[in-house]
């Protein structure tokens, strides 16, 4: 299939070394035995287990430093409600129904850089999704970080607050949730109910890139603590905003 990345005015290439820890192998940093490969809907692909249980350990840590402060995690507040989720953000801050450069909703701070690392996971996603002939040009400059606590869910939604019709690439880690991804044109019917687990791989480009989509239940206690998430579920969710400006990528701190 061909992935959407016509509106996208800007991409990064050459990505440095993963940083103070140990390198990590691409077997290392993917499971080998991942799950088959399934095409939910045209564009859309779930593959399971995708994430070694070193790498979900790894994401795990990384994630409860990116929801501390500076720019802080908190639930925002959207068409007068307030969400069930817990998100932080990584490149761009978002807010309903935009993205902006520093946590204009907490503490005003700049929103945390997009770590290289991450960028590199996203791109290595989006090549085990679809057959992708220029890998550099999916370079996702936004993770949004959410948290999946007690009865915390998401509400049918479309991703279109990009200036960009790139793919979106869905990590799961801690308990697994029932994931409904819907059509374009409406938040009803048609849809398909997805059971998503930890380590595994959500990638939605090309027709389903702007499909309706949501969490309706996250099944507690179904994850593995040993990944360092007792309970709840995270998502990390990677994006190409097309903006024309870009935060700067911090090459010399974070990473595996």
């Amino acid at each position: 299939m061909t992935v959407g990345l016509a509106r996208c005015t800007k991409a990064r290439s050459g990505l440095a070394g993963w940083g103070a820890h140990r390198r990590l192998t691409r077997a290392e940093m993917t499971d080998q035995l991942f799950g088959e490969r399934r095409e939910i809907a045209p564009g859309a692909v779930h593959i399971p287990s995708w994430l070694s249980t070193e790498t979900q350990k790894l994401l795990v840590a990384h994630c409860t430093k990116w929801m501390q402060p500076p720019a802080p995690a908190r639930s925002p507040r959207i068409r007068g409600g307030q969400m069930s989720v817990k998100m932080a953000c990584l490149g761009w801050y978002w807010v309903p129904y935009r993205y902006v450069a520093t946590a204009i909703d907490t503490d005003d701070s700049p929103v945390e850089p997009m770590p290289d690392w991450l960028v590199d996971l996203g791109q290595r996603a989006a090549r085990e999704a679809f057959p992708i002939t220029d890998t550099d040009l999916y370079a996702p400059d936004v993770a949004m970080i959410n948290l999946y606590e007690g009865h915390a869910k998401m509400g049918m939604h479309q991703d279109r607050d990009e200036h960009c019709d790139a793919p979106v690439v869905s990590l799961s880690l801690g308990d697994s949730c029932v994931f409904r991804f819907g059509n374009t044109t409406s938040r009803g019917r048609p849809y398909t109910d997805i059971q998503l687990a930890s380590g595994d791989l959500f990638v939605f480009g090309g027709e389903s890139r702007f499909a309706y989509h949501g969490v309706t239940k996250v099944l507690a206690n179904s994850g593995d603590p040993s990944i360092g998430l007792a309970r709840g579920r995270l998502n990390i969710t990677l994006r190409m905003t097309g903006l024309l400006h870009q935060p700067p990528v911090n090459l010399a701190t974070s990473s595996f």
